[in-house]
């Protein structure tokens, strides 16, 4: 790695070992290195295909059921990366949450590898939901998705909530559907207390969570950004790291 880059990894790591309080950020940039590919990267899925963007706003899913029979369809048949694997990447975020160093993990991505990495709940925002569980759109009921796609492989194309017939979705937040109000609540506080603020694999463009990065700045804290692409904060960043995430976030924890 060239020492430049070296150098800032080993200024990251001692401002993550003099921290009381870190908060990291992480968007679909972490998940790349593990085949998964990110929205508005230059290959992103949105970036040649602006219509599965489309497709992904709440009003098109409730209104369009042949979109919703397409969608559990897909994923009955093992779409959506399920037999995806957290990379180096995630792991040394895991490691950091032994290590003591992690306040909160806030992530906008849904594929439940940071989880599976070893990260716990407790200390996680999945700000963007999961792709683990179903939500009915009626009457709010939740519960693990398998039981949905079983359905689907049973022979139910759309499954209806059996509790009140409403519309059954993943629970993930889709265009036009509000964030989880606790979640994001949860998420400003920790950017408001956090001395150090790491964003990973992340446009900031995406709102209301790009203003994260804003309220950490504004109440003292540094700001690391490790992403591939240029950001909007990338000239108030205290570092900016472009190496892959998966070198370079093991070398940090490794130093702490």
């Amino acid at each position: 790695m060239p020492a430049e880059v070296d150098g800032r990894i080993r200024q990251v790591a001692e401002w993550l070992r003099e921290s009381a309080a870190t908060v990291v950020l992480t968007g679909a940039g972490i998940s790349t290195e593990s085949g998964i590919p990110d929205f508005r990267g230059p290959n992103g899925l949105w970036t040649r295909n602006p219509g599965a963007e489309k497709a992904a706003t709440l009003q098109n899913y409730l209104a369009d059921r042949e979109l919703r029979i397409r969608t559990w369809r897909g994923r009955a048949e093992g779409g959506l990366w399920t037999d995806a694997e957290p990379n180096a990447g995630h792991f040394a975020l895991a490691e950091l949450e032994r290590k003591g160093k992690l306040e909160l993990l806030v992530t906008q991505n849904i594929d439940s590898l940071h989880l599976k990495a070893g990260n716990s709940l407790g200390r996680m925002v999945e700000i963007h939901g999961n792709l683990r569980e179903y939500v009915c759109m009626g009457c709010g009921e939740r519960g693990p998705i398998e039981r949905v796609l079983e359905r689907v492989r049973a022979g139910e194309d759309d499954p209806p909530c059996r509790r009140c017939g409403g519309i059954l979705k993943s629970a993930t937040i889709s265009f036009g559907q509000n964030l989880v109000a606790e979640d994001y609540a949860r998420s400003e506080r920790a950017a408001a207390r956090c001395e150090l603020f790491l964003a990973i694999g992340t446009s900031l463009t995406v709102y209301p969570v790009a203003y994260l990065p804003e309220v950490a700045l504004r109440n003292g804290a540094r700001l690391v950004i490790i992403n591939a692409q240029e950001t909007p904060y990338d000239e108030l960043a205290h570092a900016v790291i472009r190496e892959p995430i998966g070198e370079v976030l093991p070398a940090i924890v490794a130093l702490v």
